[in-house]
Formats: structure tokens, sequence, C-alpha cells
């Protein structure tokens, strides 16, 4: 069985350190071991802070890793060299491992708008067209949500991804992962507006300048409220012992 790799503290919560997320998972899957992955930010992380569920989920956590600049930063400033591991580009190197085994691993996409995750299937559909590819909104109705869940059960699916934002996602995946007790769950936010092209990320300059945030908050201006816990994080990361 792969060990747990060694953690390190943000704010009181475990992030993992790893050179290679990917063949880490990769692992998990063909060994049948059942893995939450959050993918943890400076918004996560406050809000952890403020809501000791959200901070239970993520303790609970098979795998945490350093999604957002501002835990980069955190770690650096207490000696910690690691790499950001953004959630989006960690979910696109797992389904590019994985989808080459076709029905053998199949994979979900459930959450987004309707009309978007389909997209973003047909998308990975054309990119490797042996892919098997199980996807659902994320505005189901009640009757419709058990059929899903039953689907699930009977699919047993070695990776879903959960896109219903933070942390709606977390919850959902805590709730419902016994359904698939061998699956590497994973939440990813807005990556299916990605894949599916009603979106775009940042340019890579942005994304090596850790300046991502900022492109999106030029994509989506009413998410500058939520935007304001940056530099609180900011002044946690100096001062927190």
């Amino acid at each position: 069985m792969l060990k747990t790799p060694t953690s390190f503290p943000v704010l009181n919560l475990p992030v993992h350190l790893l050179e290679d997320y990917t063949t880490w998972l990769k692992e998990r899957i063909t060994q049948n071991l059942g893995t939450h992955v959050v993918t943890l930010n400076a918004e996560m992380a406050m809000l952890a802070e403020q809501d000791s569920s959200v901070a239970e989920i993520i303790r609970s956590a098979e795998l945490v890793i350093p999604d957002g600049a501002g835990v980069i930063l955190y770690l650096k400033l207490r000696g910690q060299q690691q790499s950001r591991c953004p959630g989006i580009e960690l979910a696109e190197s797992l389904i590019a491992e994985i989808g080459q085994e076709g029905e053998q691993y199949p994979i979900v996409f459930y959450g987004g708008q309707p009309g978007v995750t389909e997209q973003a299937a047909l998308t990975w559909r054309a990119r490797i067209p042996q892919i098997t590819i199980l996807s659902n909104h994320g505005y189901l109705n009640e009757t419709e949500l058990e059929q899903w869940k039953q689907t699930l059960k009977e699919k047993q699916p070695k990776l879903i991804l959960v896109g219903l934002g933070v942390p709606r996602q977390e919850f959902w995946i805590a709730s419902y992962r016994s359904l698939c007790p061998n699956a590497v769950w994973i939440g990813v936010g807005g990556s299916f507006d990605i894949w599916s092209g009603s979106k775009t990320r940042a340019p890579r300059w942005l994304r090596d300048n850790n300046l991502e945030w900022l492109y999106r908050l030029y994509q989506e201006p009413w998410r500058w409220k939520r935007m304001l816990v940056l530099p609180q994080f900011l002044m946690r990361s100096l001062l927190f012992s």
C-alpha cells in the first residue's frame, strides 16, 4: 500500500508535499484505494477557520494539494519549497493518464451548468477517442439526483470530478463517496467551464507569476468580496505561528 505523503500545516490544515501528485494518485487508482483530494487555496483555508465542518473535511481528506499561490507563499515563508499544483492541471493529467484505458477506467464529470459539462466531456472525447466519461450537470432535481447516484453505484468509476464550487463540492464528496469507495474524488471548481470553452484560463505569464486570481476577478467581477480574504490570508501567513 502506498504511504501517506509528508504533510505540513497551513493554518492548522494539512498540505501534503509531493513532487508528483499525478503518479501517486494513479497508483491509488490502480490499487483501488479510495481517495478524496482537496485543492487548498487561501479562500478555502480562511473559510475553514470560520466553518469547522469545512476544516474537518479538509483534515479527513487523503490528499490535500497546494492549489493556490497564497498556500505556496505560506509554505515558502516556513522553509518549505513546494511547487503549486492547480487542481485543474492535476485533473487534466489524470484524465490523460487513465482515459487511455477506456472502459476499464471510467471517469465522471459532475457539476456545472446544464450543457456545459457535456460539452466538456465532448472536448475530452475528441482528444482521447477511447475515453469513457459519464457526465451530468449540477442542477438535478431530487428524482434525477437519485438516478444519478444509482448510476455511480452501478458503474463504479475510477475518477470522479465534482464541479460544484467551494465548499459545496467538498460537502457533496464527503456525503456520497461511499457510493464509489475505491474512486479518486476531486473537487474541480469551474474546470468544466474551461474545458467546454465557455471560459478561458489566465494566460501562462499570469499563472507563472501567481496572478491567476486577478484574471478570474477580471472575468467574474462579482467575486471581489470573496477576494478580500487574500490580504487577510497574507496577514495570517506573516503572523501565524
